[in-house]
């Protein structure tokens, strides 16, 4: 890497991770650099929930090394984990909320158990409010989840991923099981988060238009939509990458021009799935 290049957000170099001796990741190596998007796609079972855990530590390699921020956290103590933990976001599948936690403890919880976070306790409801203004939820702080639509739910936990404005935030599957208009809400708060804020964004999917979206799309502060990004723009593009996963291994990373012009047929699969 040249001298005056920037230091990638997050690194794989050679990671395998296996469970009882059967490889989830085999030799994954890829790097994404600050404001940049990786979409990540693949069959059930290829490794891509797994890579997520691997890169927020929770899930440490038997081989090779997770470069986060510039640190190596293949084999960090938890305790020092923390402090990486504490700059990135995670969406997880089916929102994971917490059910006994009303929307404003569920969004609240990283600001007041990351002590790396440093939030004077008077700060705590307003980002929070700012957060759920973020993805429009505003006025529901004592409703619980299970008073929420999927729609709803998956919008707060996009709240609470944000909530300590990590530079690096993880999607697994942000769009499943929600309906087409729904989905496309999801996605546009996504493209929002990654453009106002500079973030470094990986976001697991099966659905094409997913990164179709991400990839051609930019969020418009001034009238709170979606435009799409010019195909000329050098630096002010959208910077994104896609990644296909099949039984552990990466086996196609590039464009979404290169993806679309691959004759791998099963990587062609995952593009004819525009719908």
């Amino acid at each position: 890497m040249p001298q005056d290049a920037p230091n990638p957000v997050l690194r794989f170099d050679h990671v395998t991770v296996s469970f009882d001796g059967v490889p989830a990741l085999e030799d994954v190596c890829f790097q994404a650099f600050e404001g940049e998007s990786r979409v990540i796609m693949g069959a059930t079972g290829s490794g891509k929930t797994v890579l997520m855990k691997t890169a927020l530590g929770l899930q440490p390699p038997d081989e090779g090394t997770v470069y986060v921020f510039g640190e190596d956290i293949s084999r960090m103590r938890e305790r020092d984990l923390f402090q990486i933990r504490s700059k990135i976001g995670m969406l997880f599948q089916e929102s994971a909320l917490f059910d006994s936690l009303n929307i404003e403890e569920n969004v609240s919880y990283p600001l007041l158990n990351q002590a790396s976070i440093h939030c004077p306790p008077e700060e705590v409801r307003p980002r929070v409010e700012e957060a759920l203004k973020f993805v429009e939820l505003e006025g529901i702080l004592e409703k619980f989840p299970s008073e929420l639509s999927g729609g709803m739910r998956r919008r707060a936990a996009i709240a609470r991923a944000v909530v300590t404005q990590p530079p690096l935030v993880l999607y697994d599957s942000p769009t499943a099981g929600l309906d087409p208009i729904t989905a496309q809400t999801i996605m546009a708060l996504v493209v929002k988060e990654r453009d106002l804020n500079k973030t470094t964004t990986l976001l697991v999917t099966y659905r094409y238009q997913d990164g179709n979206l991400v990839a051609n799309f930019r969020y418009n502060p001034e009238n709170g939509g979606l435009e799409p990004a010019a195909t000329n723009s050098g630096s002010s593009g959208t910077r994104t990458f896609f990644m296909i996963m099949r039984e552990g291994r990466l086996i196609f990373e590039g464009s979404q021009a290169e993806l679309e012009a691959s004759h791998d047929p099963y990587v062609s699969k995952f593009v004819k799935q525009r719908g």
